[in-house]
């Protein structure tokens, strides 16, 4: 198979392809990839915190660090969340009618990202921090050690 055009009209294509590429790649080359590289604000990956859990009660610094952390975090994974049911909904709409099978294992995960995101979120109001939803994790965890985990019906012979 030949390398260039095979005739007169794909040669103007490729011409025209040229021409509008041109300036996209020189863009690319000369001011996004050294940007890049140089400016400290592209793609900034910040270091992670101690935890709520690993601050002393009187250390107001740390507690104000986990809750931007916290809040930073939520952001994240909200996000995440909207990019799984996107993807859903596209695929549903692209597949429909038999979207059910087709798209079955994007509503799995995006079923179980929205659990998680609801037992780590959920019913906590509208003005939360990192502590209370560290106490929010506690008491699930202690329920579950006494009763089992949530959403299952107690085990037999626990204290109602």
């Amino acid at each position: 198979m030949p390398e260039g055009p095979r005739n007169i009209i794909e040669q103007f294509f490729c011409s025209v392809g040229d021409v509008l590429e041109a300036p996209v790649v020189w863009v690319r080359e000369k001011i996004v990839v050294p940007n890049q590289q140089n400016y400290p604000w592209y793609h900034q990956k910040l270091r992670r915190v101690p935890t709520i859990d690993e601050c002393y009660t009187d250390d107001v610094v740390c507690q104000h660090e986990a809750n931007v952390q916290y809040k930073r975090d939520k952001q994240v994974d909200t996000e995440i969340l909207s990019i799984l049911r996107d993807r859903f909904e596209d695929c549903t709409m692209y597949e429909a009618p038999d979207h059910l099978e087709r798209c079955g294992p994007l509503l799995k995960k995006y079923e179980e990202a929205a659990t998680n995101w609801f037992i780590k979120y959920g019913d906590l109001g509208a003005y939360h921090n990192a502590k209370i939803a560290y106490m929010k994790q506690k008491h699930r965890m202690i329920w579950e050690r006494r009763h089992g985990q949530v959403g299952t019906g107690m085990k037999e012979g626990s204290p109602a």
